[in-house]
């Protein structure tokens, strides 16, 4: 039985935990299993280059931070060896990017186990797809480059019409 200091930080790490997962948009569980250190290294500084929360969690207190909540669903695969990537307002899939880049790259012994995004939860596929989305920046650009490439056609059209009634009246 453990000491009453003890359980009693236990029950505040797995409040504060509840609480990053509550009011976060978004999050990624991993089976991190099978990355040498030289790799989690590298995808710790990712993460914190990205503003990404990375941290190895014991699978019962995550449990016990998503129970009674819209995310205990995910209690179904808090098995084995579980990490947690909590994302930030500015770029909310960056979790699911990064952590998907390394999974591919891992062979299978990396591998993404469930996440959730703005309130709901989602499938390892489901992260998968999302990470193949630009970022906001991207998506932006992408934006205005079809904006400009209707205006300009526009500009071209206006163009050929002037240039014709001008070809009109010389004659």
């Amino acid at each position: 039985m453990p000491s009453d200091k003890i359980l009693s930080e236990k029950k505040a790490y797995v409040a504060s935990l509840r609480e990053k997962i509550l009011n976060s948009p978004s999050g990624v569980i991993v089976d991190y299993k099978g990355i040498t250190v030289a790799q989690d290294t590298a995808l710790r500084r990712e993460m914190r280059q990205a503003g990404v929360e990375y941290a190895v969690v014991k699978n019962t207190m995550l449990h016990l931070a998503v129970q009674g909540t819209d995310f205990e669903e995910m209690d179904t695969v808090l098995t084995g060896s579980t990490a947690l990537a909590i994302g930030n307002e500015e770029d909310n899939l960056a979790p699911a990017r990064i952590l998907s880049k390394y999974a591919e790259g891992s062979k299978g012994k990396f591998s993404v186990k469930i996440g959730y995004l703005d309130g709901k939860v989602v499938d390892a596929a489901q992260i998968d797809a999302l990470a193949k989305l630009p970022n906001r920046e991207g998506l932006l650009s992408m934006l205005l480059s079809a904006l400009t490439g209707n205006l300009r056609g526009l500009a071209v059209a206006v163009n050929a019409i002037a240039e014709k009634k001008g070809e009109e009246e010389v004659a």
